[in-house]
């Protein structure tokens, strides 16, 4: 699966995704787009997946129609993150075209 990290989305991640190809919207210089921008580029581009820590995603765009899945993390900390990678690879591979997924994961104390 094409995935692509939108800004925040800590990149020690794709270490996780194995057998997917990642691209990282800093790198192609996509970080300055708005999401509804984002998100047609990432379409017409062929990506099948935005992994994202914006989680008003879901209500600042329409999704309906979406061809693209997004996963969304519940917190973008790589600290509180990182226990919690089974959980993410999970919902990427479970991911189907248009679907939405928010993985919630908790703030260490």
């Amino acid at each position: 699966m094409r995935i692509l990290f939108d800004n925040g989305t800590p990149n020690p991640i794709a270490r996780s995704l194995v057998g997917h190809e990642v691209a990282f919207a800093r790198r192609i210089g996509w970080h300055e787009l708005k999401n509804g921008e984002l998100l047609r580029q990432a379409e017409a581009a062929g990506y099948e997946l935005l992994l994202t820590s914006d989680k008003n995603i879901r209500y600042q765009q329409n999704l309906s129609g979406r061809v693209i899945a997004i996963v969304v993390l519940g917190n973008q900390q790589w600290l509180d993150v990182k226990f919690h990678l089974d959980r993410i690879v999970a919902a990427v591979n479970g991911a189907t075209p248009g679907s939405f997924a928010e993985v919630d994961i908790p703030h260490k104390s």
